[in-house]
């Protein structure tokens, strides 16, 4: 009996203690749910109270960024988002859709000077909460307006706004935002030329400022293409003053060109120095070109001017197979070609060009023809019947004897050579010209000046008749424009026949349009009447 009450005295025990620990869990569980849950609470109170700081924060930032546009805009307040698409253009001008003048014109832009945009690229992939810190990667960079013709929707760019805002791989469509901005006239630029050679372009500054004429901005950062010729160089934007962007419209502008710290583009077109008197030594690919530069200085021209002195130039040519040519010319010639040059040798293995007084194309101070002297003969001397030189008359019986074992003349129109007879057969001459030639020359001869060159405007001739044809007649060929100081293409006649009796080309009539302030007077006048106004309006010859 004792030991049933025991035993349910024990359950009873246990089961209260067990009641109890159940009891303290769901106390202990409850207290932790409900520390959790204030929490909880409190997490999203912070993050509300965070997220209204941050809408404040960004609002009032946005209202700072919105009124100093407006006033940078000088009152205009114009933004559009618009598709981007590329269309062949120099320049950094754009076109915008027709709506967009109107928006202009309703807001006055158009009487508070020229044009300006900035030109921001938007990611449509990039999340909301990470634009922020995507914002300073994203292209960007100014421009002018060309005309008002683009599709709605759309914002068409030249190849210089199109290069700044996808420096990598272009994307198929791209969304970019266009802001009207004020920007103040440059006074100061500061580029790095990408490439080398640039500065070896004579008057680099006036082809620089002949590319400036199709930009109406520059911004920090930018790449800046420059044409010259069948040339093109790339320079970087590193400072400008007083502004990261400026116009460069109607404005007087320093500038200052630096080189580049490596060659990050390949280009063959770089004039290396040479020094009269020290040889240099180089290696070719073939089907290239290897430039070299070298300076006459005014004592050796006054030496070469009085026939003192002579230049000659010496190609030693090292090839197993091949051959070398020399092409040698002046500026503004700076880069010669088989097709353009001013003196050339084709000879087979080593070449030597000598550049005299007698040479019309060395300079204008060189202007001295050669004089050549008919030998008189002697008198008492006597015509050899085979060599046809003159011998003395005591010694041509011998000199017969043994000119007419020894020595053959060449028969052919024109050439009369004396000929040692073992030289016979390898003294040929050309099917078409006539020229003589040792024989192992003349296949390089009918390579190089027979065989039909293909001019890129369409006209077919041979190597001497392209030369002449690409120096004076192409309308390809590369001339110095008279008022930019530019090497454009000739181009074909004047449309205005004043201009053409004047002998000024396409080019030339377009950019003596462009008017400059008389020194004398400071009226404006066009360049190409600068010189009948000097004459008619201040008597200047």
């Amino acid at each position: 009996m004792d030991f049933e009450l025991r035993r349910a005295r024990e359950k009873l025990e246990k089961e209260q203690r067990e009641r109890k620990e159940r009891a303290k869990l769901r106390l202990e569980r409850e207290r932790k749910n409900k520390e959790e849950a204030i929490r909880q609470r409190q997490a999203i109170e912070a993050a509300q109270r965070q997220r209204r700081l941050d809408a404040a924060e960004a609002e009032t930032k946005a209202n700072q960024i919105a009124e100093e546009n407006f006033l940078a805009s000088r009152g205009v307040n114009f933004s559009r988002i618009l598709e981007a698409v590329p269309y062949q253009g120099s320049g950094d001008k754009i076109k915008l859709p027709p709506s967009c003048f109107t928006e202009l014109s309703e807001q006055g832009a158009f009487d508070k000077g020229p044009l300006h945009f900035s030109l921001s690229l938007i990611h449509q992939e990039t999340p909301f909460g990470a634009e922020s810190a995507d914002k300073e990667s994203l292209g960007s960079t100014h421009a002018g307006v060309l005309e008002f013709t683009a599709d709605e929707g759309f914002v068409a760019l030249p190849q210089h706004c199109w290069s700044n805002l996808f420096p990598g791989d272009s994307p198929n469509s791209a969304m970019v935002e266009v802001c009207y901005v004020w920007l103040p006239k440059g006074t100061y630029a500061k580029l790095q030329s990408v490439e080398f050679g640039f500065s070896d372009i004579p008057n680099h500054k006036a082809v620089l400022e002949t590319s400036l004429r199709q930009h109406a901005t520059l911004s920090q950062g930018d790449l800046l293409t420059v044409n010259h010729g069948v040339l093109t160089y790339h320079l970087r934007v590193l400072e400008l003053k007083p502004s990261s962007s400026i116009s460069v419209l109607e404005t007087d502008m320093e500038v200052d060109i630096s080189g580049p710290d490596s060659a990050e583009r390949a280009n063959q077109y770089v004039l290396r120095p040479l020094i009269l008197g020290k040889p240099e030594s180089g290696v070719v690919d073939e089907g290239n070109y290897m430039y070299y530069k070298f300076l006459i200085d005014d004592n050796t021209w006054n030496k070469i001017s009085s026939k003192e002195v002579k230049i000659v130039v010496n190609l030693e040519s090292h090839t197993q197979d091949g051959d070398i040519d020399l092409y040698v010319s002046r500026h503004p010639l700076l880069f010669p070609t088989l097709h353009q040059h001013m003196w050339s040798s084709h000879d087979m293995g080593s070449k030597a060009l000598v550049l005299g007084a007698e040479d019309q194309n060395l300079g204008p101070k060189l202007g001295q023809h050669a004089t050549s002297s008919s030998s008189v003969p002697d008198v008492d001397t006597v015509e050899c019947r085979n060599c046809k030189r003159y011998i003395p008359s005591r010694t041509i019986s011998l000199h017969e004897a043994y000119c007419s074992r020894h020595n053959i003349i060449c028969q052919h129109a024109g050439c009369g050579v004396v000929l040692r007879m073992e030289e016979r057969e390898s003294h040929v001459h050309c099917e078409k010209c006539g020229k003589a030639f040792q024989r192992g020359e003349i296949e390089k001869h009918m390579k190089v000046f027979h065989e039909p060159l293909h001019c890129p405007c369409g006209i077919v001739l041979e190597k001497e008749q392209m030369v002449q044809h690409q120096s004076l007649d192409c309308p390809l060929r590369l001339i110095t424009c008279r008022f930019c100081g530019d090497m454009v293409q000739a181009g074909t006649s004047a449309a205005d026949a004043r201009d053409r009796i004047r002998g000024l080309s396409e080019h030339e009539s377009l950019c003596g349009s462009r008017t400059a302030p008389c020194d004398s007077c400071g009226r404006s006048v066009m360049l190409k009447d600068m010189d009948i106004h000097q004459i008619a309006v201040h008597q200047k010859n």
